[in-house]
């Protein structure tokens, strides 16, 4: 057993890995100020954590506010652009603790990966979710939950949007009885109550449980699958810290897809929390999909990174027909040899790399190398 102590003795390092990790995939680092308008968060209080919001009004008259989150700053100050575009952060955030009921400055790193969201994209997140539990500690369980396979089931219920806010809050806290209650009072449809009650069972190690989906929801096969090459990528020697779990929810008007959460063991609440999030960017007026992450962690002490002569030491490009897993792994391999890389389906135009590849008919091949 871990505790608390072993955890979070190592603040700093833990930080310092974070960043080099996420550059080392080729995600680039984003800075914002310590405010924004107020209206931002306003308008989306649901996205947040917590409602509660620390705000002043600035020198021109504006309702300012320090900020709460990093993602709404991020979806707010980016444009849609060919590709996708992969950033990270370590930034500090200011909302109520949960412990002393004050406002706090607590410190979150992570990352979004924001535009052309594909499968390869969903599977790089998810494993740079895992690798950063790591950093933190072994001890470590990721949950993942499929927004797409659980939506379908609470339309068929037919019950009202109140309620079925209501139930999802019920299952996020694994909530049988009240799941039961709103259910007899919105006399929800008994065939759809009960495949609700079977995915909810439905859990454990999320590769022994796609078998179980698969028969439950054959009708969905094309997300089971994508669940199944999620845990092929992982790594079998993630297997037993991966888990299914459909009490792992969110506001369904933000999120879509999957979504997930990370726990260390030593700590009371979740320190990784994500998912994908193109609701999101559509009530923001974006066209691009998204998925990222936050891990949640205080007292790290920032430090400046240095600028390379080199954003990536490989840059790897693909198509549509490559295989998510194999990219995965590709990239796996090569962050073992302490290289930098960045899987990409479009080159940036003012990427700087070591040496361009392409995996084509299932080898990687060198386009170009620089000195």
């Amino acid at each position: 057993m871990i505790g608390t102590e072993s955890v979070w003795k190592n603040e700093e390092l833990a930080v310092f890995r974070l960043r080099s990790l996420y550059r080392a995939r080729g995600y680039s680092p984003y800075q914002m100020s310590k405010f924004e308008e107020y209206d931002l968060y306003a308008r989306n209080k649901h996205f947040l954590v917590s409602e509660q919001i620390i705000t002043f009004t600035d020198t021109n008259g504006k309702l300012m506010a320090l900020k709460p989150d990093v993602t709404l700053s991020i979806i707010k100050n980016t444009k849609d652009a060919d590709g996708v575009q992969k950033l990270y952060y370590d930034e500090n955030v200011y909302r109520v603790s949960k412990g002393t009921k004050a406002f706090g400055e607590l410190t979150q790193a992570g990352l979004e990966c924001i535009g052309d969201v594909d499968d390869f994209c969903i599977c790089e997140v998810l494993s740079l979710a895992a690798e950063s539990l790591e950093q933190i500690s072994e001890d470590y369980v990721l949950d993942i939950s499929d927004l797409g396979l659980l939506a379908p089931i609470l339309k068929g219920l037919g019950i009202s949007e109140e309620a079925e806010a209501e139930l999802l809050q019920c299952i996020a806290e694994k909530n049988a009885h009240g799941i039961t209650e709103i259910a007899a009072r919105e006399k929800a449809a008994p065939g759809a109550l009960a495949k609700l009650r079977a995915l909810l069972a439905t859990g454990g190690r999320l590769d022994e449980a796609i078998d179980a989906l698969r028969r439950l929801l054959p009708e969905c096969a094309e997300q089971i699958e994508r669940l199944s090459r999620i845990s092929e990528a992982l790594g079998e020697g993630r297997a037993a810290r991966v888990h299914l779990d459909f009490s792992v929810v969110n506001d369904m008007s933000y999120y879509n897809g999957i979504v997930f959460k990370g726990f260390i063991n030593g700590v009371p609440a979740g320190v990784l929390s994500g998912g994908q999030y193109d609701g999101m960017m559509q009530k923001m007026g974006r066209n691009a999909k998204a998925i990222g992450f936050a891990v949640y962690l205080d007292l790290l002490e920032r430090f400046g990174a240095q600028n390379a002569e080199y954003d990536v030491d490989v840059a790897l490009l693909y198509d549509d027909g490559c295989d998510p897993v194999q990219l995965c792994r590709i990239a796996r391999d090569m962050t073992k040899e302490n290289k930098r890389v960045t899987v990409l389906k479009s080159l940036p135009v003012d990427l700087k790399y070591r040496q361009l590849c392409v995996l084509q008919n299932g080898e990687v091949k060198v386009l170009e190398a620089n000195a």
